[in-house]
């Protein structure tokens, strides 16, 4: 699929499912949201709703202390979620190249979605606000960081039956991986 089409059916995909939702909570049931990953290919939670638990995880920049934190935390108990039988995916307004350099600089192991627009924010209820950029160097070179929006850092785990089991909306970077894999336990 070349990418304006594919840039078409993720338009669709995510125009229909935040005209049909309103902000999630716990008990809320997700409806699927597609995005752009960090290799330009379009994630869709439908493939995966239903057969593993789903970790969201929303930050607001790429590249900066506290986001690169939390990402190489969910790096670093990639093990442990998978016992938890969950998958992890981070959204940011970045680009998909600043998406991909970020995922590259820090050995990343979970999907990065680009969310510019705030269309997957919106779904999930996360409040954004002006987006920004950055530079940054990444092997001897310097790379700018560019995004459309920045949004809060909020964090949320979809259950297998496809419902809100987490929502946390005053997430602390440095331990939010470990918070999830205790609700994770907690709901086994």
């Amino acid at each position: 699929m070349n990418k304006l089409l594919k840039l078409l059916v993720l338009a669709a995909m995510t125009a229909s499912a935040s005209l049909s939702s309103a902000a999630l909570d716990v008990g809320s049931e997700v409806k699927n949201f597609a995005a752009n990953d960090d290799t330009g290919e379009i994630w869709s939670a439908a493939n995966h709703l239903g057969k593993k638990n789903i970790v969201v995880y929303f930050y607001p920049a790429a590249m900066t202390g506290g986001c690169t934190a939390q990402a190489c935390s969910y790096r670093d108990y990639s093990t442990n979620l998978d016992e938890a039988d969950a998958i992890v995916v981070g959204i940011s307004g970045d680009s998909v190249k600043g998406l991909s350099l970020f995922k590259e600089a820090n050995n990343l192991n979970f999907p990065l979605l680009s969310d510019p627009n705030g269309t997957i924010a919106q779904l999930f209820g996360v409040p954004t606000r002006e987006g920004g950029s950055l530079e940054r160097e990444i092997n001897g070179d310097m790379h700018t960081f560019f995004r459309n929006l920045t949004t809060s850092r909020w964090t949320f785990i979809i259950g297998k039956d496809g419902k809100v089991i987490y929502k946390n909306e005053e997430v602390d970077a440095r331990e939010d991986t470990s918070t999830v894999l205790a609700v994770l336990k907690e709901n086994q």
